[in-house]
């Protein structure tokens, strides 16, 4: 038989010395994920009507969260439960003592029957035993964006919102 081609052989692949190797090291590109959520958060923030857009959402979700709980507990016990809002003091306050606050930044007013405050400028919506309630609604708003928050009086359903034009 005939001789094969000679195969000519390379040699192993090295990296010159004093020189490093190209890339991006793991802290780079987590400071690179770190600046791209940032700019995600402010663009949002930015989007949705800022600080105090946000500030309308939490505490619009927090009161309707409580009218529910209120609600809950009137079922629960079987009696009559109030939440109570005082818009003027900004302060509200559900079941089993729960309270809280309202920025000053937002605009409150309170819409329900006039018979269940408990004192002058305060409104009460009750939560019966079977689920039913007086009904009202409460109304938040800053800076051209509003929030709506209605509770049935036949059902006691807690509809809560961003207020949709023509309302």
């Amino acid at each position: 038989m005939g001789a094969l081609w000679p195969v000519p052989s390379r040699p192993p692949h090295r990296v010159p010395t004093g020189t490093h190797a190209r890339g991006l090291s793991l802290l780079e590109m987590l400071l690179v994920v770190a600046l791209i959520a940032i700019i995600g958060v402010v663009t949002a923030t930015a989007m949705n009507g800022g600080i105090d857009g946000m500030r309308l959402r939490n505490v619009g979700k927090e009161i309707a969260t409580q009218l529910r709980y209120t609600r809950t507990q009137a079922i629960a016990t079987g009696q009559t439960q109030r939440f109570v809002i005082d818009p003027r003091a900004r302060t509200w306050q559900a079941a089993n003592g729960r309270h809280g606050q309202i920025p000053a930044a937002l605009d409150v007013q309170f819409r329900g029957a006039a018979q269940l405050s408990t004192a002058p400028g305060q409104g009460s919506i009750a939560f019966f035993a079977d689920g039913a309630a007086s009904g009202g609604s409460i109304d938040l708003s800053t800076r051209g964006a509003a929030w709506e928050i209605h509770v049935g009086w036949i059902t006691g359903e807690v509809r809560a919102g961003p207020r949709r034009e023509g309302r």
